[in-house]
């Protein structure tokens, strides 16, 4: 990036072709574009026009790959459905039907169905293990194993990667990796930079920031890109233009949230230690730079009746997503993890006490206070 982060999220490359100079892009929301004749028609093909029927591209989720893309400072970005069609079409740009996966264990559950039961249909055979120890990852290295993928902040349970050492163990056996950088965003951490192949996010959550859309964007490599952006013209992965449209929007405040979030989410997760009533706290307290994320998770006491607990909450939603400017509660067992087979959430230690937290952009003191009283009405 030629600009600092907070300077380049919001000057990024606005997509216009009209001569009519607005601020922000317009809202392209057309089916497709029109041609004047045949021969602008057939340059289309011939490479000399960029847009023909908004499935293949559109300016705003054009713009919106290109932005997330400069901000994880990779050469390449593109906008789908949903984080999992991000994920879906990284990882086809890399596998096909007899190669080999290796992901960590403790990945978001929708992810793990995915690699674990749907692409096996297909042919594509994935293991998976703690990266928290890398010697025993090589160690599940095959002859036909392609990719190596994980999270740069795990969900729930906030173990931040070794990127760094993901990437040592990829080049020495020649692997392609994929970060999901969605819970650390490209504010905490750029996977990119660090020598990744390809980074991924659910843009539902912090890059739209407002939980008013259902979006994913996959940045890295150009021929890489190249080709998941393949995928998801031809198995219609593709975003409507509002819904990029408005995470363009959100993406330009991405910077203010974080700060504020990671601020608030440090605060609470320093309360609720200390807690009686609170057995364990998940947080990345080591990590400095930019903040520590605004994501929390507790193991509540068996002292807690859980269902009272999330009853209590008063103004604080139950939700099974995350990343809005509202402080909201999950139960990952119920909701985000419950693909995941019970003996692999027991060996994570995701239990019916495990609480996920996103934190928003209240006043700290009024969340902690909210979180404190519904634990106490519900001994």
């Amino acid at each position: 990036m030629g600009k600092r982060f907070e300077t380049e999220i919001l000057h990024g490359s606005k997509k216009s072709n009209s001569k009519i100079s607005s601020k922000v892009t317009p809202i392209y929301q057309t089916s497709a574009f029109s041609f004047k004749d045949l021969d602008e028609l057939e340059g289309y093909y011939q490479g000399n026009g960029q847009y023909l029927y908004s499935r293949v591209g559109n300016p705003n989720t054009d713009e919106l790959g290109e932005a997330v893309a400069r901000l994880e400072c990779a050469p390449a970005g593109v906008a789908s459905s949903s984080g999992l069609s991000a994920i879906l079409a990284g990882v086809l740009a890399v596998v096909k039907n007899g190669d080999h996966i290796i992901a960590a264990d403790d990945v978001y559950g929708g992810s793990y169905h995915l690699l674990k039961e749907e692409l096996n249909q297909y042919g594509i055979e994935t293991t998976f293990v703690s990266f928290k120890n890398l010697v025993e990852v090589e160690k599940e290295i095959k002859e036909n194993t392609k990719l190596l993928y994980t999270e740069s902040i795990t969900n729930p349970l906030l173990r931040v990667e070794d990127i760094k050492g993901v990437v040592e163990l990829a080049r020495k056996h020649q692997l392609n990796t994929i970060v999901d950088n969605t819970f650390a965003t490209p504010y905490h951490c750029q996977p990119y930079a660090m020598g990744i192949d390809l980074v991924v996010h659910s843009a539902t959550k912090y890059i739209g920031g407002h939980s008013d859309v259902t979006i994913g964007v996959l940045t890295g490599r150009e021929d890489l890109v190249a080709r998941a952006r393949a995928k998801i013209v031809n198995l219609g992965m593709n975003v409507s233009p509002f819904e990029a449209w408005l995470t363009c929007r959100g993406l330009k405040t991405l910077a203010l949230r974080m700060k504020a979030q990671s601020c608030n989410a440090k605060k609470l997760a320093e309360a609720l230690s200390s807690n009686p009533f609170v057995e364990k706290v998940y947080y990345p307290f080591e990590q400095e730079k930019n903040g520590y994320g605004a994501m929390v998770t507790i193991v509540l006491s068996k002292k807690v009746d859980i269902n009272q607990f999330f009853r209590s909450l008063g103004w604080i939603k139950i939700a099974p997503t995350l990343a809005g400017v509202e402080t909201t509660v999950s139960h990952p067992l119920t909701t985000s993890h419950r693909a995941l087979p019970q003996e692999a959430c027991e060996a994570l230690g995701i239990t019916s006490e495990l609480v996920r937290i996103s934190v928003g952009i209240e006043h700290v003191e009024d969340m902690i206070a909210q979180f404190e009283q519904a634990i106490e009405k519900s001994l």
